[in-house]
């Protein structure tokens, strides 16, 4: 028993060396980082490319040709070879064919998304990693300084496992965003292969638009939920910090 409660002394040393890098690198990032980073973000929600009025400006052009109708003959398979030459130019697949797929060409090669949006999730996205990081690292801090288990006295542990549990669901809504980017990139790659196969329909363009609006209002509010967000913690911690570094009057040990 007493050599399983025996800890290397090289092994302890190097513990209690990340336990105060953690400790540091907390301390300055409720003290300094979060305050400056709200302010960041704030400063970020008043720029021009977050307050467009006229929704239209964000709205990214669907450069995909509309085929000529199909004009049918009387040749023995209902249509003669240049309509056939003509629909496979246009990108519309030869249906006399069972069993072949053609893939509808684009004027450019390539469908490109709106780049205005795809400009300013790449700016939020490290905005949102960031935040992630940083609460992973406060959240250790605060788990470090949780005391052993004892009976009465809990009142400051409590504040400490409060603070982690809000930690963690900070964490857990900034992935969620991320998961919000993806699913957007994944609705509009449906919906603009909606308009290659039906190019003649014109719902499909405008569900386009309508998708790019959202996701560009939904990248707004996440901007506004960061700095909240780092308002909340920095506010949260700052108000119980001497419970959170402390949370029992007595003399106690935290636990390893």
């Amino acid at each position: 028993m007493s050599s399983l409660l025996k800890v290397d002394n090289e092994l302890k040393t190097q513990v209690e060396a990340f336990r105060e890098q953690i400790t540091s690198e907390a301390e300055h990032l409720v003290a300094s980082f979060f305050p400056q980073k709200l302010l960041e973000l704030d400063h970020f929600l008043k720029e021009p490319i977050l307050n467009v009025i006229d929704l239209k400006e964000i709205h990214s052009e669907i450069n995909f040709k509309v085929p000529d109708p199909i004009l049918f003959t009387n040749s023995h398979d209902g249509m003669d070879m240049n309509t056939k030459k003509r629909k496979l130019e246009d990108g519309v697949p030869d249906q006399s064919k069972q069993g072949e797929t053609k893939t509808p060409m684009m004027p450019e090669g390539i469908l490109k998304c709106n780049t205005r949006l795809m400009d300013l999730i790449e700016r939020v996205k490290p905005e949102i990693r960031t935040l992630i990081e940083k609460c992973n690292t406060v959240k250790m801090w605060v788990q470090l300084l949780i005391p052993r288990i004892e009976d009465g006295n809990n009142f400051g542990v409590s504040i400490q496992e409060e603070t982690v549990a809000e930690l963690r669901t900070v964490e857990s809504e900034a992935v969620s965003y991320l998961d919000q980017i993806s699913r957007y990139y994944i609705t509009r790659a449906k919906l603009v292969s909606k308009i290659t196969k039906y190019p003649h329909v014109e719902d499909y363009r405008r569900t386009v638009s309508e998708i790019d609006e959202k996701e560009y209002i939904s990248l707004k509010i996440i901007v506004s939920e960061l700095r909240n967000q780092y308002v909340t913690l920095h506010d949260m911690i700052l108000k119980n910090i001497e419970k959170i570094k402390k949370p029992r009057s007595s003399n106690s040990e935290a636990l390893y």
